[in-house]
């Protein structure tokens, strides 16, 4: 008599939770994928407040209030995308390639200059950039040009195929920021392995990669021809030995180490010098881990890599819970994507690393690459929701 109770209980219920999230079409949603992404935003705006104390005269909450626009209007646009059958992007990635394209060669006409490259179009609420959220139209595009060309040619002509569409935009971001471009080589290379392309091609196009590296960091300097402003250069390799220049370009590495370092078990707080006193440049873009690992030590760091791990984690399931090869290969891009910012961020705030000017997803400021990341999620939440179709309760694991 008890159970048939509960059970009459939990059939009344159960609309109750979940009519909201019905109504909204998000049956079906990734809990813990929602939770690492508004728990990183939220660790970002806190983290902003406490390192941005004197970046700007007479505004001092300025950019952690912006970031929490910034994370708004992404996470609304993450409801929207989530909502969205990501399946349609296959049929539209001759268009999502085209933008992409396009608007990346915008940025050469309509852009400005900052840190000594042209990345970002200035508009009246803000400054974009479209290398951003090129990210996710490269990942949506490719996937479906891979999966369109899975029969056409010899595996080596498709091998080249799918490399030049990576590759043709990634020239394009070098040519105004060479950390993005990585990101976009690394997205290219992730879903042709996901694609099942033999590990002889890939192992011929990483020694192609080595050899470029050579030629253009030694080879082309030795006779006189530098390819990299002065600048990328010293970035590329002042991490080998940051104290050999420590004023120089060893300063930024070796003031993020400092403060990494300094911040214990459970972080200085308030007393963290290194930030607060501005020795560590670009604190709050691409040293912000930096900045968590002094105010809130080893916990706080840990913290915030957790919930990147668990995102990661949800990204990655999603590989296998995919109803089609489409969604297995956007989930993916979108998760090289972000773990690849991940490492390389953090490595370069914690001297392991180049400094390559890669913002740690979700955490560092600037609103295209939070707003971007977001919709990211948005699509792995789409895809998750398509894979759960048809089961009970609102979120699903």
């Amino acid at each position: 008599m008890e159970s048939s109770r509960l059970t009459e209980r939990d059939r009344l219920e159960e609309p109750i939770a979940g009519g909201l999230i019905d109504r909204l079409g998000l049956r079906g949603l990734d809990g813990w994928m929602m939770f690492a992404a508004i728990g990183l935003v939220l660790a970002s705006i806190l983290t902003l407040g406490a390192a941005s104390e004197k970046p700007i005269a007479g505004a001092p909450d300025l950019l952690p209030q912006r970031q929490a626009i910034y994370g708004l209007i992404g996470i609304v646009g993450m409801v929207l995308l989530a909502r969205f059958d990501y399946s349609r992007f296959r049929d539209l990635r001759t268009g999502l390639y085209a933008l992409l394209c396009i608007s990346i060669i915008a940025t050469f006409v309509f852009g400005f200059a900052a840190r000594g490259s042209t990345q970002a179009i200035e508009l009246p609420l803000f400054s974009f950039q479209p290398a951003e959220p090129g990210k996710l139209l490269l990942i949506l595009a490719l996937a479906g040009f891979v999966l369109d060309g899975t029969r056409a040619g010899s595996e080596t002509k498709r091998t080249l195929r799918y490399l030049a569409i990576g590759m043709v935009p990634t020239a394009l971001v070098l040519l105004q920021d060479l950390g993005t471009s990585l990101v976009y080589a690394a997205i290219t290379i992730a879903i042709m392995l996901a694609a099942g392309v033999r590990w002889s091609h890939l192992g011929a196009i990483g020694a192609s990669a080595v050899a470029l590296v050579a030629f253009v960091l030694i080879l082309m300097p030795a006779a006189g021809v530098p390819l990299l402003k002065e600048y990328q250069q010293e970035r590329l390799t002042s991490f080998v030995s940051p104290a050999s220049d420590p004023r120089g370009a060893g300063y930024q590495q070796n003031q993020a180490k400092v403060a990494a370092g300094a911040g214990g078990l459970t972080g200085r707080g308030d007393q963290a010098t290194q930030s607060n006193l501005g020795f560590v440049p670009e604190r709050h873009t691409d040293f912000v881990f930096s900045v968590v690992a002094e105010r809130y030590g080893f916990a706080g760091a840990v913290l915030v890599l957790a919930l990147f791990a668990l995102l990661l984690w949800r990204a990655l399931r999603l590989m296998s819970l995919s109803k089609d090869s489409y969604g297995k290969l956007v989930a993916a891009g979108i998760a090289c994507a972000i773990l690849f910012q991940v490492f390389v961020s953090v490595g370069m705030n914690l001297g392991i690393m180049p400094i390559t000017g890669i913002p740690l997803p979700l955490m560092s400021y600037g609103g295209s690459a939070v707003i971007s990341t977001l919709l990211m999620v948005g699509v792995l939440q789409s895809i998750h929701i398509r894979s759960h179709a048809g089961q009970r309760g609102p979120w699903v694991g």
